[in-house]
């Protein structure tokens, strides 16, 4: 199910991917079904990447605007480095 929706994603040109672990804020609110191993979290993200997200994070205390600008734009310029020959970030290109 998660992996069509990667697929799904991309397809409609989604760059940017985040999985974080539910927290229950309250006793109001839906209880948690499952704490998630940080092994699982790092498959999620080599899988999104490998299907060609620019950016994936993904730990339990990821939510989704987790420094997502910064990723982004650094997965953006390590993107156009590669497309030259060189998929370092150079000094000064950090954002």
């Amino acid at each position: 199910e998660i992996e069509k929706a990667l697929d799904d994603l991309r397809s409609v040109g989604c760059d940017v991917i985040t999985f974080g672990q539910y927290l229950q804020p309250t006793k109001r609110h839906l209880p948690v079904k499952k704490f998630y191993r940080p092994e699982e979290f790092q498959y999620w993200k080599e899988v999104a990447e490998k299907k060609g997200f620019l950016y994936a994070a993904s730990g339990p205390l990821v939510r989704s605007s987790y420094r997502a600008g910064e990723f982004f734009m650094q997965a953006m310029v390590r993107k156009r480095n590669q497309e030259m020959g060189n998929g370092e970030l150079k000094a000064g290109e950090m954002v």
